[in-house]
């Protein structure tokens, strides 16, 4: 266990911190999952754009990797680009 004052507040920065991290990435996550499922063309692009801004949000605070963002990304724009 800590002793000192600082590794103490360390700890719980680190905790906020965590919880914070843990709420945004399991949001995007159900927000690319709803994307995946949709299946209206015209929806699904309104989707994309939002599903977008959120990925490189998490990935310029360094929630997820950028070369994972990116990917996701990609995967994302071909399945909407696949819909009829």
């Amino acid at each position: 266990m800590a002793h000192h004052q600082s590794a103490k507040k360390r700890i719980r920065q680190t905790e906020t911190k965590r919880l914070h991290n843990k709420y945004y990435a399991r949001t995007t996550r159900n927000a690319v999952r709803d994307l995946r499922n949709t299946t209206s063309k015209a929806e699904a692009e309104e989707m994309l754009k939002k599903v977008a801004a959120m990925l490189d949000k998490l990935a310029k605070k360094n929630i997820i990797h950028d070369n994972k963002a990116a990917n996701l990304k990609s995967s994302l724009t071909k399945h909407v680009n696949q819909l009829a």
